[in-house]
């Protein structure tokens, strides 16, 4: 995108009442953000949800000043800028409609044919979600995922942290300018980040870490991901309408469960209760739901030499050895396991390369 095409965006989202929405309503109507600015009014007069006042607004030539400034600190600072129709745009947040027109970003960030996922919680993190998490992340790392959060407090920071434990790439949302760092005390932790994922937002470098902004922060998490996980969640709290925005936009959402006295796990008890979330009480359950196959970072698995395997794998290696490929629920009922153990049995036995998951849940010895 050239200065000029983006010093128009960065305008045009600065007159008062044009909000992402119907940005691209303009967008699409006029073709370009430059289009807009030098149309007739009466052009642009019969778009849904245009009226007077904001045809007055599109006068504002304090916009073009607003604009230049943030164009200079984009320079300056070598910020990286997505438009929500570049190939270099969030595949997943694109098809939300109240996506971002513009996002900010810093440092070596790549999407592209990647499993994503967001970790989300309470701020006031437990020993039961840290150790949870930890388990989480660790049985994941094979899959390589794209671990996203909000950099705060709490379960946030945890899974960005131990992301970078596990060479993940891991990114943080944060809900105001890339001028600045919040909390302050993460600001250890950006070099590492930036290293492998970095930072986006859609604020500019004038925005404060205000309230509000944690909430509009909340759909970017929501939406750019495949799935979120609520780790640990009081009865409200920003996860719980991070959960909510991801079933708006049909994602999965994974909660995990705990005991009904504690109060981090009552918002994870509700979302599965209200079925807004599947229980998550393994890696095994996301990569069965979300039908991950087990990848190393794009090796081929091949089967250990003299593999050690548990009772309950030989039991379901003779199976399949013996009988070829099979469909998961086939396995559960053959080898008389229910769904949730056979789930991270598969899992294990992936994991040490003896056998390898198929399109359409099947499963086959190697």
């Amino acid at each position: 995108m050239s200065d000029q095409e983006l010093f128009y965006l960065l305008a045009l989202l600065k007159v008062d009442g044009v909000g992402d929405i119907m940005a691209k309503k303009l967008l699409t109507h006029c073709g370009n953000a430059e289009s807009v600015f030098k149309s007739k009014l009466n052009q642009i007069a019969g778009i849904d949800g245009v009226g007077s006042v904001l045809l007055n607004n599109l006068k504002d030539k304090s916009v073009f000043e607003k604009a230049n400034k943030e164009l200079e600190f984009i320079n300056t600072n070598n910020i990286n800028v997505s438009f929500f129709q570049d190939e270099n745009y969030s595949d997943r947040l694109k098809h939300c409609f109240d996506s971002p027109v513009l996002i900010f970003s810093a440092g070596n960030i790549n999407l592209k044919n990647k499993k994503i996922i967001s970790i989300v919680g309470t701020r006031q993190i437990t020993s039961y979600g840290t150790e949870f998490c930890k388990k989480l992340i660790e049985d994941l790392a094979p899959l390589d995922p794209v671990i996203v959060s909000g950099f705060a407090y709490g379960v946030d920071i945890v899974a960005h942290q131990l992301a970078m434990d596990y060479n993940l790439q891991t990114i943080g949302v944060l809900a105001h300018g890339l001028n600045q760092i919040y909390p302050k005390t993460h600001k250890k932790y950006v070099a590492a980040m930036e290293q492998n994922g970095g930072f986006i937002t859609e604020f500019w470098s004038t925005a404060n870490p205000d309230k509000e902004n944690f909430v509009r922060r909340n759909r970017i998490v929501a939406g750019m991901t495949e799935a979120t996980i609520v780790i640990e969640s009081a009865d409200r709290g920003g996860s719980l309408i991070t959960a909510n925005l991801a079933n708006d936009y049909n994602r999965d959402v994974f909660a995990v469960p705990g005991r009904v006295t504690d109060k981090y796990s009552q918002g994870c008890n509700d979302l599965i209760k209200t079925q807004k979330a599947n229980v998550l009480t393994s890696a095994a359950d996301l990569v069965y739901i979300l039908n991950w196959n087990i990848e190393n970072k794009g090796k081929t698995v091949q089967k250990q030499l003299f593999v050690e395997l548990e009772p309950d794998e030989q039991k379901v290696y003779d199976f399949l050895l013996k009988n070829g490929k099979e469909l998961l629920d086939m396995i559960a009922l053959q080898c008389d396991f229910p769904i949730y153990k056979i789930s991270g049995v598969l899992l294990n036995m992936e994991l040490k390369g003896v056998i390898r998951p198929l399109p359409g849940k099947l499963f086959e010895a190697i």
